[in-house]
């Protein structure tokens, strides 16, 4: 029931760090990197106007530092303290925000709630805690080497939004991983004067990019072995005030658990028992360019609900969830599609791979409504069973026998046998 769910009020900290509507982006970033923060609530003079956060800033990499504050804000979503956690981690997932701000009756801000706070109370939630890191772990789609350039990680901003990315040694082994705060680090390192630093990095920026990503990279990458629970993951999150964690087999990277993972878990079940439509089912698509032509995005949500209206029919479907991984080697605009269907009746896996990601993701819509059908139908043929067994029982039981029953009465009173 909903009333079982934390709410906003038990999860959010109160009296949040603020940063003013006019301040310079150079002050929102000095708060952020201080207080290990990526987001931040904006106020004009009391009132709260909106949120600026470190991927806004890190996509525009040409601003000057003096940009005001307002020009990059976002407007973040509506959060009041009685807002339970399904739908917390569903306003979260929605707007890509780490982050947003709680308002009270007033529409003042009163505190501020966190995929981190939701992540830190899901080890309590019994129906989604048990989950394996296998089950919700996303694909790997980007491995870098210690040695190459972070040049290529500029054009990877989307996707390090997500979760950071793998670096590997020669021999595929995990040795550390990039993240959004790791580049940070290289995109707004204070010029130094002196030697002719200052002049090299305002006259041809780009040379700071041209070092390895080894040089940057944390390390050792925090992971968890497969076989590892959903509340064990969200521990070792907690403990390591990270945002995910690698699955790994052989000291090689087969997945990630980010907290978008665990909290997509969580998406549709605020009333368990309430009737949901194909309408209703939360869609995540990862790995789609930014630049995609509107019309392909028209017909890939058509597809894809031309999907779900076929599997509503047989289950009630709550979140699905879409990798995209284009190839880097071919010129055909070729993908691979890979698909994770929640549903109230357990988890649908399915992979692609096409000649474009639309072909891909028309496959697995049909691969998905073919698993949840045949599901369906063989649970069906099991009740139908155990419903006939159920009936066979009296017809199968030996019939009276008069004479054997009288035979026992008698030998219960000592009568002996005749």
């Amino acid at each position: 029931m909903p009333g079982n769910w934390p709410t906003a009020r038990d999860l959010m900290t109160p009296r949040p760090i603020t940063v003013s509507h006019d301040a310079p982006l150079s002050h929102a970033l000095g708060l952020m990197h201080n207080k290990h923060f990526h987001e931040l609530p904006v106020l004009r003079r009391r009132a709260l106007v909106g949120m600026i956060t470190f991927e806004s800033i890190a996509r525009r990499t040409n601003l000057s530092l003096s940009t005001k504050v307002e020009h990059l804000m976002l407007l973040p979503p509506l959060i009041t303290e009685g807002t339970p956690f399904p739908e917390l981690a569903e306003r979260l997932l929605a707007t890509g925000l780490r982050a947003a701000p709680v308002v009270g009756k007033k529409g003042d801000l009163i505190g501020i709630v966190s995929r981190t706070d939701l992540v830190k109370s899901l080890p309590d939630v019994a129906s989604i805690a048990q989950y394996r890191v296998e089950q919700i772990a996303s694909p790997v789609t980007l491995v870098l080497k210690e040695s190459d350039s972070i040049d290529h990680l500029l054009g990877q901003i989307r996707l390090l939004e997500e979760h950071p990315v793998p670096v590997v040694d020669k021999a595929g082994r995990l040795v550390g991983a990039v993240g959004l705060a790791d580049l940070g680090r290289v995109l707004w390192r204070p010029l130094k004067a002196g030697k002719g630093d200052a002049s090299r990095s305002s006259t041809r920026p780009h040379r700071a990019f041209a070092v390895s990503v080894g040089t940057i990279m944390h390390s050792p990458a925090v992971t968890v072995p497969m076989g590892t629970s959903a509340a064990q993951a969200a521990r070792r999150m907690s403990s390591e005030a990270i945002s995910s964690v690698f699955v790994v087999d052989g000291g090689r990277p087969t997945g990630i658990v980010s907290q978008a993972d665990l909290l997509g878990l969580a998406v549709g079940r605020t009333e368990p028992g309430a009737a949901r439509g194909a309408s209703d089912v939360y869609v995540q698509i990862h790995g789609l360019r930014g630049n995609a032509d509107p019309e392909l995005l028209a017909e890939i949500d058509h597809v894809i609900a031309q999907g779900m209206h076929r599997i509503s029919r047989h289950v009630q479907p709550l979140l699905l969830n879409l990798n995209i991984a284009p190839h880097q080697n071919r010129k055909t605009g070729g993908a691979t599609v890979q698909a994770r269907l929640h549903t109230d009746q357990g988890i649908f896996y399915a992979s692609e791979t096409e000649w474009n990601y639309f072909a891909g993701i028309a496959g697995l819509m049909d691969d998905l409504s073919e698993q949840v059908q045949r599901t369906h139908e063989e649970s069906r043929d099991r009740k139908r069973a155990r419903g006939r067994q159920g009936k066979a029982k009296p017809d199968d039981e030996v019939p009276a026998d008069p004479e054997l029953e009288a035979r026992l009465r008698r030998l219960s009173r000592g009568d002996g046998d005749e």
